[in-house]
């Protein structure tokens, strides 16, 4: 099974990022993966939808110098940990910004971690910031969650070179892999010509599995949970088993 160190990672917000990042580690942790999930985004919302209060320690902790095991906190979930966040994480942008060296402060913290964790995720802010360059220079991989609407393309040629920049002067193993389409309305034209359009642009870097738009995807972080555990038989539950199947087989 492929493991690894997996950052979410899009500048535009509402994309589905921590929706997938909490998905996806509920999904593996479910299928026996031993899951970390890093909350990197100040706005904390993967540490609330897994129904988690920092306590002992947060990802602004990590960035400090803590050890990895002093933050890791259990959730609800059998074999699915998180790094939680907090607001004050927000100011961390600063401080990594007056450091040299400071797009390297989460591959410092996270060294080792495959020793522990068959899978890693990386939720950062809807940004190229200071915190989501960290998360792409401690990564594997990185998956990129894109809407399913009129503006999808917009930013993501950008993205993706920005992407090949921090391989190129920060962190050579990583890599695409893949853009999942989310938000999904199959009933519509325009989902239809989106995914088209992706796919066309991006060829096999696209997910075969697509998010569907939800409600019970969109309810299940209010109730603390992911939602394997909130409604298991959703299609938003297929889809993200299917995601994650993609990414056991290396897709």
């Amino acid at each position: 099974m492929a493991g690894g160190i997996y950052a979410l990672a899009n500048q535009k917000g509402g994309v589905g990022k921590t929706t997938t990042a909490v998905n996806l580690g509920a999904c593996l942790a479910e299928a026996g993966e031993r899951t970390l999930l890093v909350d990197l985004d100040p706005q904390a919302n993967a540490t609330a939808g897994l129904g988690v209060t920092a306590h002992g320690g947060s990802a602004y902790d990590l960035l400090d110098g803590a050890s990895l095991a002093a933050v890791t906190q259990r959730t609800g979930l059998r074999n699915l940990f998180i790094v939680p966040s907090v607001s004050d994480l927000a100011g961390a942008v600063v401080e990594l910004a007056q450091h040299s060296t400071g797009e390297a402060y989460l591959a410092q913290a996270l060294a080792g971690v495959s020793e522990e964790f068959s899978f890693v995720f990386i939720d950062s802010p809807p940004s190229l910031g200071p915190l989501t360059v960290n998360a792409l220079t401690a990564a594997d991989r990185v998956i990129v969650p894109v809407q399913c609407e009129y503006y999808a393309l917009e930013g993501l040629t950008q993205l993706l070179r920005s992407i090949e920049l921090i391989r190129a002067r920060l962190n050579p193993r990583l890599a695409v892999a893949g853009i999942l389409l989310t938000m999904v309305d199959a009933r519509t034209k325009l989902s239809t010509q989106v995914i088209a359009e992706v796919r066309a642009a991006f060829g096999d870097l696209v997910f075969e599995t697509t998010i569907p738009r939800s409600v019970r995807l969109a309810e299940a972080p209010s109730h603390g949970l992911p939602i394997t555990a909130y409604d298991a038989r959703s299609s938003g539950a297929a889809a993200y088993f299917r995601v994650a199947g993609e990414l056991a087989g290396c897709r």
